[in-house]
């Protein structure tokens, strides 16, 4: 099977597979696993911030990052179709108690002009208690939902120097942020520059097995590490998996211009095909949406035949591309795909 649903559904090398055997392992919720703290520290100098600290998965990164920001009862400013706020299983008001205010982007991306729209001072006649708080703002780059599209430096800097002045805090999701870097040239701490915390996923294009950080300044992620506790994210021997999350983070970061040139040739081909749609303007990265009159039939289809897809939607496709994924087989979903529409017709 072409597994084409996910960039999570990789997995580990064998060169990964053995940096993971002879890791060095302690108990991390004492602070002596030796392999976690050598990826904290990697990837806090990475992202350019002071400290990190290693959670289970990107919704935990995501979700201790807004409690670390937040208190019950404020707002969080993010884009409309973001995960935290689209697929985090209701996450900010269960652990946080926040209200999301949406913001409606293009491709993902949205404007400082829209954040001072969404985040209004309160009004001058009232008491401040009678307005409700916006704390923080978050952005998603690459933008999973929109395509894996990747926002603008000068669109981060932006929202980041509005914030500054508003005195919200920020946060990047940045579980796809290796893409944005692969895709642009821009060293991940330059799209990191400014936000107060970072989430990055090392369970996806990386290939590691489990695994995300969050990165910030170092009283914030002591703060973040008390709820990735309480949530029920404290490791013993954790350093077996954080070798993956490493080896992943310093062998597989460059090669990820693969996956994109192959998302960029499947979506070239399929564009090709009598009766699918696609929108070639929000291929920046490894993931490829499609549109079909009936998206559950093609994908049966195509899993019938040895390629599996997912349905975001009656008429909406998704495909992603990632470590597992080779030419020939991106070639071979191609020809899938075909011979599913044909049988469609």
């Amino acid at each position: 099977m072409i597994d084409l649903r996910s960039d999570t559904v990789t997995r580990p090398t064998d060169a990964m597979r053995t940096a993971m055997a002879v890791a060095d392992v302690g108990d991390d919720v004492f602070g002596d696993d030796p392999t976690v703290n050598e990826l904290e520290r990697a990837v806090a100098e990475l992202l350019g911030k002071e400290d990190a600290v290693y959670v289970p998965s990107g919704v935990m990164a995501n979700q201790i990052a807004l409690r670390s920001h937040t208190t019950p009862g404020d707002l969080v400013v993010m884009e409309a179709e973001a995960h935290i706020r689209g697929h985090e299983s209701g996450a900010p008001a269960a652990l946080s108690g926040v209200t999301i205010t949406p913001v409606a982007g293009h491709l993902g991306v949205f404007t400082a002009e829209q954040f001072l729209a969404a985040a209004p001072p309160p009004p001058k006649d009232l008491p401040s208690a009678q307005h409700d708080p916006v704390a923080l703002v978050t952005l998603e780059n690459t933008h999973m939902e929109a395509g894996g599209t990747i926002w603008p430096l000068e669109a981060t800097q932006a929202i980041v120097a509005t914030a500054g002045d508003l005195g919200i805090a920020t946060h990047l999701d940045g579980a796809r942020l290796w893409n944005a870097t692969a895709a642009t040239g821009i060293p991940e701490a330059t799209y990191a520059e400014g936000f107060d915390t970072v989430s990055v996923c090392f369970s996806k294009g990386l290939g590691a097995p489990v695994g995300s950080a969050v990165v910030g300044l170092g009283a914030t992620i002591e703060r973040a590490r008390r709820y990735k506790k309480m949530y029920g994210g404290g490791f013993r021997q954790a350093g077996i998996i954080a070798a993956g999350a490493l080896y992943g983070m310093e062998h597989h970061r460059e090669r990820l211009v693969a996956d994109h040139d192959n998302a960029r040739r499947f979506a070239d081909a399929v564009l090709e095909i009598p009766n699918i749609e696609i929108d070639l303007a929000s291929v920046h990265t490894n993931i490829v949406y499609f549109f079909v009159a009936a998206a559950h039939e093609v994908i049966d289809r195509c899993a019938a035949d040895g390629v599996a897809m997912l349905a975001m939607a009656p008429t909406r496709i998704r495909a992603v591309f990632h470590l597992d994924v080779s030419v020939d087989d991106t070639d071979r979903a191609i020809e899938v795909v075909r011979n599913a529409m044909t049988k469609e017709q």
